[in-house]
């Protein structure tokens, strides 16, 4: 009797980013998981990633004691 292959479950998906900050840093290939840029209630795509992005910054930036400068550009990668 055959067996059913069982399938492998997926984990979360992200969308990569490259962030510019205003002191000319690039970051690049920052990940933001799908889940947080959903569009239903019409808000950007942009808008979300930078949301994103920024809560990012302020936890890393409350773990290490050193802030971010402010964000200036995002580009989807």
């Amino acid at each position: 009797m055959a067996r059913n292959k069982s399938k492998k479950k997926k984990g979360p998906t992200y969308m990569m980013f490259n962030v510019h900050y205003e002191n000319g840093d690039v970051t690049s290939n920052r990940r933001v998981s799908s889940e947080l840029l959903d569009q239903t209630f019409g808000d950007a795509l942009e808008d979300l990633a930078r949301t994103a992005l920024e809560d990012q910054d302020n936890e890393i930036a409350h773990r290490s004691g050193t802030r971010r400068p402010k964000i200036i550009a995002i580009v989807q990668v």
